[in-house]
């Protein structure tokens, strides 16, 4: 980290800005349904209270569009953060105006202040300078934790960074760092990408980035079927973008060139439907018969990836192998999660990038058998593409 961290500033008696990540599920009832994303930002929050700092937190929730939404609030978070920290969090109605200042200045030593939703004002995604301005008036100094909204140059995010002296990086945003880049920079070798996921248009600029950082790439998901069309296969109804076949013929002749095993799967597992309720078999990729899709990758292609991935010392994956929110196409998926914890077991970093693939391993339960999970499912592919994080480039330099 070239950045400042939390562990650079002085915090005793200090108003913190923080911008966290609090964009969570809620029930029916208006409860938090997961608060994986809460207990992540801990550390950061808690560090400022012992340190004699008052934390005043800042996020959004949903897409609101602008406008006061109940639905969209974030008091339920704060319920939540309250029982988490065994003390009470205040709450304040809005996240800017003179009310919320004087709530900000008034913290005692312990407490802390958690903002209304961001995205009420349409100027947090415009980036407007005077709203930036206005969220500056409530701390001394900023930190940001939200490493899942980095990727965007919101006023939280980025405007509000010009009106401080000292801007730092909270304990979640160094770790995503520090594991991301880190694993590009200088990975333990064999380094392999394993990456899934629906659409090749959304992975085609990590695929690049990565030929000169990995070993392997290892593809399933559903934008397998766009590289089987380039290559001439039938592959009946399965999902395809038409419009980048010749990019996928382009990725695979690269890869190719570059001398990078980018390994397509052997079989996939076919039905009708997509829903489960359809006959279900496995059949080789060449051979899907009109009117059936592919929906998961195959026994055979399991066992080849994981072939390929006890031997490795370093794995990023990001995209699931299949449909796998239907319990019978989740196979290929689930079964690269327990792979993945079982090399982790015998000392191999393994790093999740957000998303489904996130998901995934909660669902199956090996949420504590990987390395690092990303909360960030668009932030951590920016990173793997190798572009720059304007929440992350706004922060001071040590």
């Amino acid at each position: 980290m070239d950045k400042l961290t939390i562990d650079d500033l002085q915090l005793s008696g200090k108003r913190v800005l923080v911008r966290v990540d609090f964009n969570v599920p809620l029930t029916a009832e208006g409860e938090v349904a997961n608060d994986l994303r809460v207990r992540a930002a801990l550390p950061t929050i808690k560090k400022i209270l012992d340190s004699g700092g008052h934390p005043i937190l800042m996020s959004h929730l949903g897409r609101p569009k602008g406008e006061r939404k109940p639905e969209f609030s974030l008091k339920p978070v704060a319920a939540c953060l309250s029982k988490l920290l065994a003390s009470e969090v205040r709450f304040a109605q809005d996240c800017i105006g003179p009310d919320v200042e004087q709530m900000a200045s008034s913290l005692k030593e312990g407490e802390a202040l958690l903002l209304e939703n961001l995205r009420f004002h349409k100027e947090e995604t415009g980036n407007d300078p005077g709203f930036a301005e206005a969220l500056s008036r409530l701390g001394d100094i900023y930190v940001n934790d939200a490493f899942g909204t980095a990727h965007r140059a919101h006023a939280s995010t980025e405007g509000v960074t010009r009106f401080f002296e000292q801007c730092a990086a909270g304990y979640l945003m160094e770790k995503e760092i520090r594991y991301l880049v880190g694993a590009l920079a200088n990975p333990e070798r064999p380094f392999v990408a394993v990456l899934g996921g629906a659409k090749i248009s959304g992975k085609i600029d990590v695929i690049k980035n990565l030929f000169d950082k990995v070993d392997s790439i290892l593809i399933g998901g559903a934008m397998m079927f766009t590289f089987f069309k380039a290559m001439g296969y039938e592959i009946g109804d399965s999902l395809v973008e038409e419009d980048r076949v010749e990019m996928a013929s382009d990725v695979l002749k690269q890869a190719e060139e570059a001398n990078v095993n980018l390994v397509l799967p052997e079989d996939v597992v076919i039905s009708k439907s997509a829903d489960g309720s359809s006959e279900i078999k496995t059949v080789p990729v060449n051979e899907i018969p009109p009117g059936l899709k592919g929906l998961d990758i195959g026994q055979k292609t399991i066992t080849r990836f994981q072939g390929i991935l006890t031997k490795s010392n370093t794995v990023v994956w990001n995209g699931p192998m299949g449909l796998f929110e239907v319990e019978k196409f989740a196979v290929g998926t689930n079964a690269i999660a327990r792979i993945l914890s079982g090399i982790t077991s015998d000392g191999a970093v393994t790093i999740v990038g957000g998303g489904d693939s996130a998901a995934a391993v909660a669902k199956a339960g090996l949420e504590d058998r990987i390395t690092h999970i990303s909360t960030g499912g668009g932030a951590s592919l920016e990173l793997l593409e190798g572009k720059t994080l304007p929440g992350l480039a706004a922060l001071t330099s040590k």
